[in-house]
C-alpha cells in the first residue's frame, strides 16, 4: 500500500495539484458542463448530481472557480 501522505505527493507531482485541489477543480467542471447542457435541472439538482450536499456549497465553489454564480454563469452561456 502506499500511505496518503506519499499518494498526495506522487499525485501531485504527477498532476501538478493536490488530489483535493484537483477533485474540486473536475467537480465544478462537471457542474459547468450540466448546467450549460442541461438549462431545465435545478442548481440543487446539479450540486447531488457533482457530489456538493447543498446548492450553496456548489455556489461557493464554483464562485471561486469561476468568479460568477453557477445560475449566473448559465445566463451567461445561454
Amino acid at each position: 500500500g502506499v500511505s496518503r501522505a506519499a499518494f498526495a505527493r506522487r499525485f501531485t507531482a504527477a498532476v501538478g495539484e493536490p488530489p483535493m485541489a484537483y477533485l474540486a477543480s473536475w467537480r465544478i467542471a462537471l457542474a459547468a458542463d450540466l448546467l450549460r447542457q442541461h438549462p431545465d435541472v435545478t442548481i440543487g439538482a446539479v450540486a447531488r448530481q457533482v457530489g456538493y450536499g447543498s446548492s450553496f456549497a456548489l455556489s461557493t465553489a464554483f464562485k471561486r472557480e469561476h468568479g460568477v454564480s453557477p445560475q449566473g454563469y448559465r445566463t451567461g452561456v445561454a
